[in-house]
């Protein structure tokens, strides 16, 4: 059996090469536990890479900055059997304006939208913490501003089962899995925000109401495969960000889960999920891959 896990950053972007090396390398080596030779796209055009070897594996999954990360997908999806989130599906979250405005019709807290004032500035498309910062400045070309929310910095890392696309039939409408509830290490320097990692898993007060949160989030949207909830726990649940994709918490998750990340993947594409997963102990984990155990 061959896996294609391809991961982007890693020759394109330097700037988040270095947690893009830390998720292939963990999901690489569960996929050879799991018996599958795994194969990676080389230096060069990404894309091309992508449409040499997805035809000769059994399975794919791409991890790329969200506003590029459907395009690659549409590429495994059209030469193998796609384990991570529907190409249509990426393309919705990847609009972080327009999935706030979707998760707020649906009941679901997001921050507001603001043009005046104090307020969160974010890309409407890309990676969510790239140049996030706080100003009374107005957003500029490709950005919106968002009242800023105090909290606690939460997400909820879990496995959506097979809604859509060339594997419909195995739809078993099984809800989705969590892996864990994490928190967020975020650095403020100045009015910037910058990630720096976690810690997993925790337990919170509002357990059942972020982890049901969390599920209605990936419901609504339709997300498959590894999906990572980004909110901030103040007066309400907030969502801040879905992430149709692995993120940087799976380093941690996998240093701790007894289950292989490999087969939940594989499994849940064909509408398998699993009821639970076994985490032994707590750890932290920074942006490099640096696991470490927490007492």
């Amino acid at each position: 059996m061959k896996a294609l896990i391809a991961e982007y950053t890693v020759f394109n972007d330097p700037n988040l090469a270095p947690e893009g090396a830390a998720m292939l390398k963990v999901l690489r080596e569960s996929f050879e536990r799991c018996g599958y030779e795994v194969l990676s796209p080389e230096k060069g055009d990404f894309a091309e890479e992508l449409k040499r070897i997805a035809p000769e594996c059994d399975v794919g999954l791409v991890i790329a900055p969200d506003d590029i990360l459907g395009r690659f997908t549409k590429i495994v999806e059209d030469h193998t059997r796609n384990i991570g989130c529907g190409s249509l599906n990426i393309a919705l979250c990847s609009n972080k304006r327009h999935t706030g405005s979707i998760l707020s019709s649906n009941g679901i807290a997001v921050p507001k939208e603001i043009s005046a004032g104090m307020k969160i500035i974010k890309k409407i498309n890309g990676v969510d913490g790239q140049n996030m910062r706080l100003s009374k400045d107005s957003p500029g070309e490709g950005e919106f501003g968002q009242e800023f929310i105090d909290g606690e910095n939460i997400s909820v890392s879990l496995v959506g089962s097979r809604v859509t696309g060339d594997t419909c039939l195995s739809y078993s409408g099984k809800k989705p899995l969590v892996l864990s509830v994490n928190r967020q290490y975020l650095k403020r320097d100045e009015n910037r925000f910058f990630y720096r990692g976690g810690e997993t898993p925790v337990s919170h007060p509002r357990m059942n109401e972020i982890i049901n949160t969390a599920e209605k989030c990936i419901n609504i949207l339709g997300c498959q495969g590894y999906t990572g909830v980004d909110m901030v726990v103040s007066d309400r649940i907030y969502v801040v960000d879905v992430n149709p994709r692995p993120t940087t918490s799976l380093v941690g998750i996998c240093a701790i889960m007894e289950e292989e990340i490999a087969e939940i993947l594989v499994e849940s594409s064909k509408g398998n999920v699993p009821d639970s997963v076994h985490l032994k102990g707590r750890v932290s984990f920074d942006t490099k891959g640096l696991v470490t155990e927490i007492d």
